[in-house]
């Protein structure tokens, strides 16, 4: 996706009313001032269905999951099963049984790490990441490097907050057993040509990670088309709760998969003289009592995006991100920190004479939430010599209107620190 031209506008007409009519929290105020709420990167709210189904799933159908015979349990397990339906439908997965249920992508990445990266990578091989990457999907490979002995390497980023695609041939030899890259980079916006990288990896045997945390909320994802090994994102951004997120695994790749965490449900057969044998995946990856109600309530999330349509979606917060990119190219001394021809979501900005914390707790007093800090990337920061920005994220309430009181509240504040 492109971001849109700011004198073009959306070009199909999007609910956006109705939407917010959806989401209880907007009608709150903050220090007496309507709540304008510009950080959909960090975590999203919740509308009413998802806070319905969580509320009823509690006070009337509870009970266990996989575990009873009896009416309770069988009902909740069917309403877990369906949400894992829900998302394969969501990211158009071969199967239900290629989706594993984790707390968020970073367990899933960890997972990943674990389960995949200590059995298979090794001494002499290598792991690529890029510059942009949230921290949740650098640490965890840099400590399988550091047990295992193999390689980091890294894709560079551009002044334009674009990956430096010219250094890939020398990067992705033969030794990378796997490419771990964000679809959509958290501090800059940029989309990343994953397809592309994708196939370049598989071409030469490594397999692919895709931190799809900031893509899934806004873009269509397939899976299948993208013919990626791991795709993984969280429920809490995706307008669903939190402590619930999704791993996407090739059925083979689970197969070779040792367990992450060992327990209930993710056994077949135990022997203490024998030893055990693991349940079929997902189950061998799902250890323990999961985080039930969450799960549950993750269907409606998806099933209202779905209704919203991802398409629409993403034509109405393209309007909105090359809306505000222009009021913010009007302020002075305003730098936008990542330019990449294909961006969405967010903008992460700084300006000559004002610290980010400082921009951010004051627009707070207008009741504007926005994110100031290095945005867990503090590599992305060091590359463009900053130790922090500030970032507004939209999603699929938000409005032009939100934008114009964003930037009159910004103006105001600029005067008052500069």
């Amino acid at each position: 996706m492109t971001v849109a031209s700011p004198s073009h506008p959306t070009q199909q007409a999007f609910p956006v009313a109705s939407v917010r009519s959806d989401f209880p929290i907007l009608k709150e105020l903050v220090y007496g001032k309507p709540l304008i709420y510009l950080d959909n990167g960090a975590t999203t709210h919740k509308p009413h269905c998802v806070i319905d189904r969580i509320t009823n799933f509690y006070s009337k159908e509870y009970g266990t999951v996989r575990r009873g015979v009896y009416a309770l349990s069988m009902g909740a397990t069917d309403a877990f099963n369906h949400t894992r339906n829900a998302v394969a439908q969501f990211i158009n997965a071969p199967s239900v049984d290629d989706i594993i249920f984790v707390s968020g992508a970073t367990e899933a990445i960890n997972l990943v790490a674990h389960s995949y990266g200590l059995p298979f990578i090794g001494k002499g091989d290598a792991v690529l990441i890029t510059e942009m990457e949230h921290h949740a999907n650098t640490v965890p490979w840099q400590l399988l490097c550091q047990r295992t002995g193999a390689e980091l390497r890294v894709i560079p980023l551009k002044d334009s907050g674009e990956l430096d695609l010219t250094t890939l041939d020398t990067l992705l030899s033969d030794n990378v057993k796997l490419l771990a890259v964000t679809h959509l980079a958290n501090s800059l916006g940029t989309i990343n040509p994953i397809k592309e990288l994708i196939d370049k990896a598989h071409a030469v045997g490594a397999v692919v990670l895709v931190d799809g945390a900031q893509s899934a909320p806004h873009l269509a994802v397939d899976v299948q088309a993208l013919d990626c090994d791991f795709y993984c994102f969280s429920g809490h951004k995706v307008y669903g709760p939190t402590g619930v997120g999704v791993l996407y695994a090739k059925r083979a790749l689970q197969e070779a998969m040792m367990p992450y965490q060992s327990g209930g449900d993710m056994i077949a057969v135990v022997d203490t003289v024998n030893g055990t044998t693991f349940a079929e995946p997902p189950a061998k990856f799902e250890a323990g009592t999961p985080a039930i109600a969450s799960v549950v309530a993750l269907a409606p999330a998806l099933e209202y995006l779905t209704s919203l349509g991802l398409d629409a979606i993403a034509a109405h917060e393209a309007d909105l991100l090359a809306y505000a990119t222009e009021q913010l190219n009007t302020i002075e001394g305003l730098t936008i920190i990542g330019q990449a021809k294909h961006k969405a979501s967010l903008i992460s900005f700084v300006v000559d004479g004002a610290h980010p914390l400082d921009i951010g707790t004051m627009l707070d007093q207008d009741g504007i939430a926005i994110r100031t800090g290095h945005h867990c990337a503090q590599p992305v920061m060091r590359r463009y010599g900053v130790s922090a920005t500030a970032r507004l994220s939209v999603g699929i309430y938000n409005t032009r209107e939100d934008i114009d009181v964003f930037k009159a509240s910004l103006s105001r504040v600029l005067t008052i620190l500069r």
